[in-house]
């Protein structure tokens, strides 16, 4: 299992709780990211909102892209995920910016690319907000463009949402033939787009079951269009990590006590303009990214377990997120990694 990271810059994962002491700024984002280095996360995912969508609009948050270049100069090996709407970029400008933040962190910047689904974010900051299908019409020819560039001398691509001509992009980036393309999607749609055009698919929180059975849909889906498999299966996770049982229902009851709050702006977007698997409650959108669901709550023994039964379900990439973020990283790092560790090779000599 690849460990990863949602790098904290909203100021927090918690809708009802004020301040969870991991403030929005590049500084402690740094601080963050460097000591993950250390002690053994393997990748950062940089969510792209203009708005602040876990605090509320009017809060601070920081932006994507300039972020991931300026830690791509100050780590040395952990790869920066970030995320691109194209909703919101010329192709390819966002095709150059890529490959030299490529360059910049010699080859650890990959992409998660997003559809959107938060019409008045798109409203205030002028992005193209369409129907949903129309989105992802639009993330085929984005992306087409973003690979074309990275990998032809010359490209031109004319469709109905982008027109360029005679493009030439150098250098190309580090990563042959690109950069990883990271993508999410539950309709039908999106997972044709994610299938035809990206090399890993994430996921938000769900069960065992189900994240194996979205594994297996995947698969099948990639294998019928005579596509390589895909490079990895990532999941994103909120992490409850405490010494004793009654200390974490202690936890879990202080993280879902909704309020009625502007951190839930965004909720009814969320639900709306997405075509969602599950039916996703208030509840548990008190925690980003259906992150309790997959229920990596307990002591560290008891979520070591189900680590492994999610890789036993072919999960290979957790993405996870804790608060406050750096104090809760560094517990997991020590309590629950090495266990994980411990009981694979368990495992596998019982299984030899």
């Amino acid at each position: 299992m690849k460990y990863g990271f949602w790098l904290p810059i909203f100021g927090g994962w918690l809708r009802n709780v004020e301040d969870e002491n991991m403030p929005p700024t590049f500084d402690y984002a740094k601080k963050v990211t460097q000591s993950a280095e250390m002690w053994g996360y393997d990748t950062t995912l940089i969510a792209e909102l203009y708005l602040n969508d876990i605090k509320g609009p009017e809060r601070d948050s920081i932006e994507a892209w300039s972020t991931a270049a300026a830690l791509a100069a100050v780590t040395e090996k952990i790869e920066i995920m970030t995320a691109i709407r194209p909703g919101f970029h010329n192709p390819a400008v966002a095709a150059k910016m890529a490959s030299n933040i490529d360059h910049i962190s010699n080859g650890r910047f990959t992409l998660n690319v997003v559809s959107a689904w938060w019409a008045e974010e798109a409203k205030q900051y002028g992005g193209a907000f369409t129907e949903h299908d129309e989105r992802y019409e639009r993330t085929d020819e984005f992306l087409t463009i973003l690979k074309g560039l990275w990998t032809e001398d010359t490209f031109s691509f004319k469709g109905k949402y982008y027109d360029i001509e005679n493009t030439k992009l150098e250098p190309k980036p580090v990563q042959r033939p690109n950069p990883i393309l990271y993508a999410g999607g539950e309709s039908p749609r999106g997972k044709q787009s994610i299938v035809d055009n990206c090399d890993s698919y994430v996921m938000h929180g769900g069960t065992v079951e189900e994240i194996e059975a979205k594994i297996a849909d995947m698969k099948s889906r990639r294998a019928a269009a005579e596509k390589d498999p895909f490079g990895s299966f990532g999941m994103a996770a909120f992490i409850v990590c405490r010494d004793t049982e009654e200390e974490v229902q202690t936890e879990l009851e202080r993280i879902t006590d909704v309020k009625d709050v502007s951190g839930y702006a965004g909720y009814n977007d969320f639900v709306s303009k997405s075509q969602l698997e599950q039916q996703v409650k208030l509840m548990d959108y008190s925690v980003s990214n259906r992150g309790l669901r997959p229920n990596l709550i307990g002591t560290p023994d008891q979520i070591a377990e189900r680590i492994i039964e999610f890789e036993n379900a072919g999960l290979d990439l957790l993405l996870l997120q804790f608060s406050p973020q750096f104090e809760e990283m560094k517990r997991f790092s020590e309590k629950v990694m090495p266990l994980v560790e411990k009981k694979r090779k368990i495992q596998q000599e019982i299984n030899i």
